[in-house]
């Protein structure tokens, strides 16, 4: 379980720090002129990262405290 919650934590801070390769990932296929993501997108995806990042963190205080 401690490895799941590792690799969300790994996969809040990519999404959080690299926007422009999650977007090439997931986005960039669906549009054909669009050069990068827009800055709403960019809020969202960090704000997932954290949650993310969060959430996977909350996992590894779990099993490491309780």
């Amino acid at each position: 379980m401690i490895v799941l919650a590792v690799m969300l934590m790994s996969l809040g801070l990519i999404m959080f720090f690299k926007t422009d390769w999650f977007w090439r990932l997931t986005e960039s296929w669906k549009s054909e002129r669009a050069s990068g993501p827009s800055e709403l997108y960019d809020i969202n995806i960090k704000f997932g990262g954290i949650m993310c990042f969060l959430v996977g963190l909350a996992g590894v205080v779990t099993e490491l405290f309780f």
